[in-house]
């Protein structure tokens, strides 16, 4: 019998939650997705170091800061997985940007001029962006330019119902934070997979999309077990952890459809105006605490990444 994985790859698209270079041969995935975090990871992969070493030694010689060649480190670890993948590589705009729409805007192009100058084009990436008014705004203006975006960090439908109105290409709602938050708050250790808050976050989301005709991809992502994968088989993407990858690989049992467009249950378009969204993310306590760690996380990671390099450019470390 074909393994979980590959019964999963029947029905989704299959994305890999990491930007170590070693992983994705291993796992051949179509897409990949990275965030701070996985870039501070990959930094640390044998199998990027000499890529790492080469592109901090032409920084320094061209004089940049430590801040500047994280930039392009960024994109140079994102090209080289353009190589190793047929679809999408996606890069994040620096979670410090999360609430200026015209400085994400900036930003993503600069990435997009970095891609172009490696001789990657822009339709093998997706720049990720906050799920924040501002980023979703920020992501509008990009769609209209011919530059798709992923809109990460989403917990709430409010998020959801914005990204589509601003023809995002693709969102990436948090399965696992969102549960997370709910086993804290409810003192619970854990959710059979049909009543996970997590997962029913995605299916809410998912059947809200293909009610209403709406193209945004919805790539499931920040998975705690394989069960919650499971419970959404069929949804457009799934974003999955090397660890969740290696567990679906070694499972030979059957692994039956969960989503599916034909099973929408016709719920009506919702209007979401600046004020609306701002009063759904108040009155969501999960959506709001998430969406604000989420952010300061990933600018921590950014920090470290910087300093990382920092201390590479100085001699004091080697890749």
């Amino acid at each position: 019998m074909a393994s979980a994985l590959e019964q999963l790859r029947q029905m989704t698209t299959v994305v890999a939650d990491t930007g170590e270079v070693s992983a994705v041969k291993a796992y051949a995935p179509v897409d990949c997705t990275t965030n701070p975090s996985l870039v501070l990871a990959a930094s640390k992969d044998p199998a990027a170091a000499e890529l790492i070493d080469r592109e901090i030694a032409a920084g320094r010689a061209k004089g940049w800061t430590a801040e500047q060649v994280t930039d392009v480190l960024t994109v140079a670890i994102g090209a080289e997985l353009t190589k190793l993948v047929p679809g999408r590589v996606s890069t994040e705009v620096d979670a410090c940007l999360s609430f200026d729409t015209a400085a994400s805007v900036v930003r993503a192009r600069e990435i997009i001029a970095e891609y172009d100058r490696r001789g990657v084009s822009k339709d093998r990436i997706l720049i990720k962006l906050a799920s924040t008014w501002e980023g979703i705004r920020a992501a509008e203006t990009l769609q209209k330019e011919g530059i798709d975006c992923n809109l990460t960090l989403l917990f709430a439908m409010a998020q959801a119902v914005a990204c589509a109105d601003a023809d995002a290409f693709l969102i990436s709602p948090f399965v696992g934070r969102i549960t997370d938050w709910y086993k804290k708050a409810e003192g619970v250790e854990s959710y059979a997979p049909d009543e996970d808050p997590g997962v029913k976050s995605v299916r809410a989301i998912y059947d809200y999309y293909k009610s209403n005709g709406i193209d945004t991809v919805v790539m499931g992502a920040s998975f705690r077990n394989t069960d919650q994968i499971k419970a959404l088989a069929g949804c457009d993407n799934l974003t999955i952890s090397p660890k969740l990858l290696d567990e679906l690989e070694q499972d030979q049992s059957v692994l039956p459809r969960a989503l599916s467009p034909e099973t929408a249950s016709g719920v009506a378009p919702v209007e979401m105006g600046e004020a609306a969204f701002r009063w759904a993310m108040n009155a969501d306590a999960m959506a709001t605490e998430k969406l604000a760690e989420g952010i300061r996380n990933f600018d921590k990671d950014h920090k470290k990444l910087i300093a990382l390099v920092a201390e590479q450019m100085a001699g004091k470390t080697s890749a």
